[in-house]
């Protein structure tokens, strides 16, 4: 690898807004035919340095060398013709265009103005066929998974004559099977000669797919490093600037009394199917159950009916002793309940407003926010200052509006939102999608502290690592049922892992009996 020439040659890239530098003198080197991580706390800039590279933003001081050239990328169009493509967090896609509509978009093949969209989609199957993608050109992207939509957009990129790709978070939003489904994908592009910067939080992914890593902190390079060569422990501490814990450290919880309480509930999804299937479930105070199950399962549909997101076909949702099946989301917030949704920017942010007004979302119409109806700013910019503090959202001010700030920092202003509110049940739903191992760790620690203050936790999350380390009870869902509830500290992600598909208990626990038989023969 280390013969190889390099195909991008970032020096001394600075870029400035107003007197903030989001990068400050940034070294990055790209080898032909490696997978180079781009690693950095929510806010260090890396974004911002893909933009610079991407076309989308001009750096204020540097220079870009491509295959040895020195050139100036001042627009996307620049960026392709040089062979460089983004695939960024949030696809940019039509979604009631075909997969082939979406990739040719902007780049027709045409003969006298008729657009010959046999050709294309010859051409989209050999590429498809080439990097094991496996896209149905023919669907529509309204119908296809969101892992198959990130697909759309790798074609998108390679569509367009793209050598270097640039992954900006794309895990963020897959399941773990998509996940190793992608990875695989990225090997086989490399194999075939491409070049990949991958921009993750995941340490996990940068050790297995990353040749080389570079960690910025707060816009400033720290190092670049051979993944082989170092370990996620030194990974998170290079990133975050200190020492950082994977293990949430907490006592034992001292549940007292029912916080929820959800009797055969019955759930429809947006296709009138049912999601959630006469579900009975407790929770009490001073502890945190986590809902486990493979995406797709009901879990946020789920979540969207006790908050009142969603339609209760039948059943009954009891929160704080008051019955709130299908009240409003008002009425149920203000009966105590917090809420982290799964969709930041559709249920938790209104991304044209300030960061200080999304922040005051949930009470601007009650004291000290507004008197009267009349709404007070100076108590706004005061509430936001707090919570960007404590919670160290990253941002040039709370006056910026919330599409200013990256994914880690809107999640983070989401959740400083719902804590500082100190409800009786806080519902999180993916809470630490998107954040930096600093973050994760500090959002951890503030969900136990909610339990240990005597609150109620509910906690959804595909990462099992994260529901075993934080929950204190799991509960198992399948086909929008629950098939178990275990104790997370008797449990394993073997036995998650069998429950969350469809293994009935008996035969989990025949299965487990055996592998440990097994083991102890080996021994």
């Amino acid at each position: 690898m280390s013969t190889q020439p390099y195909v991008i040659e970032m020096e001394g890239i600075t870029k400035q807004f107003g007197t903030f530098k989001a990068n400050d003198n940034i070294h990055l080197n790209l080898r032909k035919g490696e997978i180079h991580a781009l690693l950095g706390e929510n806010g260090a800039g890396k974004s911002t340095l893909m933009n610079i590279l991407s076309g989308l933003l001009e750096p204020t001081e540097g220079t870009i060398k491509v295959n040895g050239t020195e050139v100036k990328i001042d627009s996307p169009n620049v960026a392709n013709k040089l062979g460089i493509g983004m695939v960024h967090q949030h696809f940019m896609l039509v979604k009631n265009f075909t997969v082939t509509e979406n990739i040719i978009l902007g780049k027709e093949v045409s003969h006298f103005g008729v657009i010959n969209e046999k050709v294309a989609r010859e051409q989209i199957m050999e590429l498809s066929n080439k990097y094991h993608l496996t896209v149905d050109p023919d669907a529509k992207v309204e119908e296809i998974t969101v892992g198959m939509e990130q697909r759309v957009e790798i074609i998108k990129t390679l569509y367009r004559g793209a050598d270097i790709l640039i992954f900006d978070e794309p895990t963020a939003v897959l399941t773990p099977q998509e996940i190793d489904e992608l990875m695989d994908i990225m090997k086989h592009l490399t194999d075939e000669g491409k070049s990949i910067i991958l921009i993750t939080h995941k340490l996990k992914e940068i050790k297995a797919v990353a040749d080389r890593c570079t960690v910025i902190r707060r816009g400033k390079s720290i190092q670049t490093v051979n993944v082989k060569d170092v370990s996620n422990q030194e990974l998170a501490d290079m990133m975050v600037g200190r020492s950082v814990s994977f293990k949430t450290e907490k006592e034992d919880p001292k549940p007292n009394g029912v916080a929820l309480s959800i009797r055969d509930l019955v759930v429809k999804d947006n296709r009138d199917l049912t999601a959630v299937d006469s579900l009975d479930l407790d929770i009490h105070f001073g502890e945190v159950v986590g809902i486990a199950g493979v995406d797709g399962n009901g879990q946020s549909e789920l979540i969207q009916a006790i908050t009142g997101l969603r339609k209760v076909e039948s059943g009954q949702v009891e929160l704080l002793g008051e019955d709130i099946t299908n009240k409003a989301p008002r009425k149920i917030t203000e009966t105590g309940l917090g809420h982290i949704p799964e969709d930041r920017h559709r249920h938790g942010l209104v991304l044209q407003m300030p960061l200080e007004e999304n922040i005051g979302l949930q009470t601007y119409y009650k004291e000290p926010l507004s008197h009267k109806g009349i709404l007070n700013e100076k108590e706004f910019e005061k509430l936001a200052k707090e919570l960007i503090e404590e919670f160290d959202v990253r941002c040039v001010n709370e006056k910026v509006p919330a599409s200013a700030l990256s994914g880690g920092n809107q999640q983070k202003a989401i959740i400083a939102r719902e804590i500082h509110r100190n409800p009786g049940l806080l519902i999180a739903a993916q809470p630490t999608r998107g954040l930096d191992v600093g973050a994760i760790e500090f959002i951890h620690k503030r969900l136990i502290e909610q339990r240990d203050h005597g609150k109620a936790v509910l906690l959804m999350s595909f990462e099992l690592d994260e529901i075993l380390n934080v929950a204190d009870r799991i509960a198992v869902m399948y086909e929008g049922k629950i098939v178990d509830i275990v104790d997370a500290k008797n449990t394993s992600e073997t036995e998650l892992g069998l429950l969350m598909a469809g293994t009935s208990r008996e035969e989990v626990q025949k299965q487990l009996h055996k592998e440990g038989s097994v083991k102890d023969e080996t021994i």
